[in-house]
């Protein structure tokens, strides 16, 4: 069964991400929203722990998330790919569940 998980709390302040991740299994999906989007910029305490997961899972950012906390698409781990919301709505009917993590 696939699964999408969103992630919408910085990884600076709370371990959703990081539950998420363990979680999730393989062909899975980790979408980072909201706060959650900074679990998505490259160079910063966890950044190895996703590059890491992105063996077993595809990651995705929202790109309007992204841009409303001023960061900048060259500041986004390598590989992870940016959504709009259309991509959003997207990946919750390509995955059989969600599961939100907050």
């Amino acid at each position: 069964m696939s699964m999408l998980h969103l992630v919408n709390k910085s990884p600076f302040e709370k371990n959703s991400l990081k539950v998420a991740i363990s979680c999730a299994l393989n062909k899975s999906a980790i979408l980072m929203i909201e706060d959650g989007v900074y679990g998505a910029v490259s160079d910063a305490k966890h950044s190895d722990m996703v590059k890491t997961a992105m063996n077993k899972s595809d990651f995705y950012v929202l790109k309007e998330d992204t841009q409303a906390r001023g960061i900048d698409e060259s500041k986004i781990i390598d590989g992870i790919q940016l959504v709009d919301y259309a991509g959003f709505v997207e990946l919750s009917t390509k995955y059989d569940k969600i599961q939100s993590w907050v």
